[in-house]
């Protein structure tokens, strides 16, 4: 492997991998997540899932990766020639995704700059339909939001200039120095949320347990899908960040420090979250089971309003958070794409510079297409398909052909060899039986909601979607390697 696409340190690869796990989902998900399945209760089966699942999975990822160095698809080759169409198809998916992430990202650069005099206004939510994510009218579909446009086309610029870089100059020295400016923003905006008037209350609702909600199956699916994505499990990120690092690498330490840090993150910012939303509910009198929100709902509409009752104080609060959030989806951005990027680059023998260039203009091009005034809404179509259906489907193969192909005891030797955690038979186990059973469970859960809840246009979406998704798969496989 060239030396230019190698981590220059563990400590890269690491904040990189970090980035890649936190993101949108652990500022404006978990918090919602945590308090809408059994408040405190909740950490009993997130911690579960934590172990049964996220650590065991990364685990196999790093050591797969660091094994061949080599790029998704051509590790699927490897095993089984047949098996290199199935690769692409999630290589492909995970590139998809990054195609609409990057505009949810511009209308959080929009934000930020609006935090400047807060020209929001004072209705939130009809600045965000009619300036940034549009609505769910189709007939809007035909304009352009012009500020959206401009945004995602300064994020796509962003990406590019940062990942069309050698390895360690631009991604690794990249997440030096924002990953530690992430955490120290989130941490000011934490310790000052949780010493505002009323924060008590927001904890305690947050936290308050309710013990009977483990009986029930959907708590779990929860906390299994919160770890699914929260650390990006099976997206072939951590397997392409693996295929860069040195020989000595420390493989197992290095998944409990990533899944640390991000946990930790996404805990301390619920207490962040739910202390501002505390403090509007005692100034206001809204009571708190009005304000509770996810997503967009949340940083866009919800942390405008209260932003607009802070006063003076708000005008430094609300840049704080913009900043964060755009530190976190730009590092998860780039780890998004990072896959194709390996797979291109190994498929044809193209240079990092070109590959990043000639994908950039593709994602960006195709972006444009969620920056029209139903935006918003293509969004929430196309990513319940990638999601619900397609990738945890995907990752549950990934268990078992590396479980059914692979040499588990030498990928175990490998993995034990340079770190203090050890991984045993039982790790084995889990990836073998116990994983892809819980995958699978979820997934057939996630079909029947997706087909439960969805309309002609939907359905239509879902069809061209799996075309484009099949058809260009089977291209990229049967295309001629060069390398």
């Amino acid at each position: 492997m060239s030396e230019v696409n190698k981590w220059d340190s563990p400590l890269s690869f690491i904040l990189a991998m970090v980035g890649a796990a936190v993101g949108l989902g652990n500022i404006w998900r978990f918090s919602y997540v945590l308090y809408s399945n059994g408040g405190g209760a909740f950490f009993i089966p997130y911690l579960v899932a934590i172990f049964l699942m996220g650590i065991p999975f990364l685990i196999l990822e790093y050591g797969i990766g660091f094994s061949y160095k080599d790029s998704f698809p051509n590790i699927f080759k490897k095993i089984n020639p047949k098996l290199e169409l199935v690769s692409w198809i999630l290589v492909l998916i995970v590139f998809m995704v990054g195609i609409y992430y990057v505009v949810i990202v511009g209308w959080d650069l929009i934000y930020l700059i609006s935090s400047a005099n807060f020209s929001w206004g004072n209705n939130p939510a009809l600045y965000f339909a009619n300036s940034v994510g549009g609505n769910n009218d189709l007939s809007h579909i035909t304009s352009f939001m012009i500020p959206t446009l401009i945004a995602v086309l300064v994020i796509w610029f962003l990406v590019w200039y940062i990942s069309h870089k050698d390895l360690s100059r631009g991604i690794g020295r990249f997440s030096k120095i924002i990953i530690p400016a992430l955490f120290l923003m989130m941490a000011i905006i934490i310790v000052y949320s949780i010493f505002l008037p009323g924060s008590s209350i927001g904890i305690n609702t947050l936290l308050n347990p309710d013990w009977n909600s483990l009986t029930k199956v959907e708590i779990w699916l929860a906390a299994f899908s919160q770890i699914l994505f929260s650390l990006s499990m099976g997206q072939a990120i951590a397997m392409s960040y693996a295929s860069y690092l040195p020989e000595k690498a420390r493989l197992i330490d290095d998944v409990f420090v990533v899944v640390a840090c991000n946990c930790l993150f996404e805990i301390f910012t619920a207490f962040g979250i739910f202390s501002v939303l505390g403090y509007m509910s005692a100034t206001s009198g809204t009571p708190m089971v009005q304000l509770v929100s996810e997503g967009t709902g949340l940083v866009f509409i919800v942390f405008p309003t209260i932003f607009n009752m802070m006063g003076p104080v708000g005008h430094i609060f609300a840049p704080f958070l913009f900043i964060a959030i755009l530190f976190a989806g730009i590092t998860s951005a780039m780890a998004i794409i990072e896959p194709m990027v390996n797979s291109i680059m190994h498929k044809f023998d193209w240079t990092r510079k070109k590959t990043v260039t000639v994908l950039a203009c593709i994602g960006c091009c195709l972006s444009l297409i969620f920056t029209t005034g139903a935006g918003s809404y293509l969004i929430e179509v196309v990513d319940t398909f990638l999601n619900n259906f397609c990738l945890i489907l995907l990752i549950a193969i990934q268990c078992i052909v590396f479980t059914r192909y692979i040499d588990m005891d030498s990928l175990m030797s490998l993995l034990n060899k340079n770190s203090k955690f050890k991984v045993d038979t039982p790790w084995i186990y889990i990836i073998k039986y116990i994983l892809p059973v819980c995958l699978l469970f979820m997934w057939i859960w996630g079909v029947f909601d997706l087909i439960g809840g969805t309309d002609m246009f939907e359905l239509a979406v879902f069809a061209v979607l799996t075309v484009v998704i099949l058809v260009t798969s089977r291209i990229l496989s049967k295309a001629k390697s060069k390398n």
